[in-house]
């Protein structure tokens, strides 16, 4: 089980040029710290987990670090975060501001992990950088940003920019939540748990592949339980947070900058994934990174397929090995 700590970086500096005096990254590590002969760490990997995860979004991993395996615990330092603007860390949520929390971009949540790095965990280099979906953003960016500052990335089942039915998706999440009379412009008194609830469904119906939807729940009672859970665990969520994550994930786009990108990268990508599908999204991110290594696996889940990922576990190990 990971055990989580907190990091607080003074005087954070926001894309918008907004400053908090306090921004706090909730983050958890597994293994030990190996060093070179001048003391630097030299077997760190960073994962970074999806729109609804936090640190704990690691365990899907859990196999993968087992002595032997391609992340062995023995054998690597492994970082795990909980993104700027998730609960846990700083988010509209854990603050007081309510609507005056800082809005924030993609950038921002790396800043907020290089600070992490390399003010607190002294990390100087990473052996590689691996993230899901939103995670996936984060790890591009990384990529471009800070080139040299890991030997691999492999960002799995994301794009480098949100568009078409994703962007459409994101904005009308936003506006249930926006339009319920209890919103008040995000300074509200009490959660609009129910609007939260609705947006929470909505992409129950994209997480799987529509095959898995006819295979999984037979009958009518068993997937309309299935969406009222969903719904359920939506209204646990803070509106102003869901909105905040949107706006960030909207707002990337990395297309015109992935020429930048230095470090070896292996692309993974599902077939039947319906927010980021491999011809539209995969694929061609592969095509835009130089020299990137694709692979793509089928599943039944759909995007929730990163779930399986012992299908790509050799590509995985082979990859990793060989850089």
């Amino acid at each position: 089980m990971l055990n989580p700590s907190h990091h607080t970086s003074k005087n954070f500096k926001f894309q918008s040029g907004a400053i908090l005096n306090e921004v706090k990254l909730e983050y958890a590590t597994l293994g030990e710290v190996k060093r070179d002969s001048d003391g630097n760490i030299r077997n760190a990997i960073l994962f970074l987990h999806g729109w609804s995860g936090d640190y704990s979004s690691f365990k899907r991993f859990n196999e993968f670090t087992k002595p032997g395996q391609v992340f062995d615990k023995n054998k690597y330092f492994i970082i795990c975060t909980t993104a700027l603007g998730s609960p846990g860390s700083s988010a509209p949520s854990t603050s007081t501001l309510s609507a005056d929390f800082p809005t924030y971009t993609i950038e921002d949540m790396v800043n907020a992990q290089h600070h992490l790095l390399t003010e607190h965990l002294k990390v100087k280099h990473l052996r590689g950088i691996v993230g899901t979906s939103m995670g996936g953003f984060q790890t591009l960016d990384w990529g471009i940003r800070y080139p040299e500052f890991m030997d691999f990335i492999i960002p799995i089942v994301t794009s480098s920019s949100v568009q078409g039915r994703n962007l459409a998706i994101f904005h009308l999440m936003n506006s249930i939540i926006q339009k319920h009379p209890n919103y008040n412009k995000g300074f509200y008194q009490e959660n609009p748990s129910d609007a939260v609830e609705n947006v929470n469904k909505l992409l129950f119906l994209f997480a799987f592949s529509p095959l898995h939807y006819h295979l999984e729940f037979p009958n009518k009672e068993m997937l309309i339980n299935a969406l009222d859970e969903q719904g359920i665990h939506g209204r646990m969520m803070d509106a102003n947070d869901v909105i905040w994550r949107n706006n960030a994930s909207i707002s990337f786009d990395v297309r015109e900058k992935l020429s930048k990108i230095k470090a070896k990268t292996l692309v993974l990508g599902i077939e039947g994934d319906q927010f980021f599908p491999p011809d539209i999204d995969t694929i061609p991110l592969s095509q835009s990174i130089n020299n990137a290594e694709l692979f793509i696996y089928n599943s039944e889940l759909g995007h929730l397929g990163i779930n399986e990922l012992e299908k790509a576990r050799g590509v995985i190990e082979d990859f990793i090995s060989r850089n």
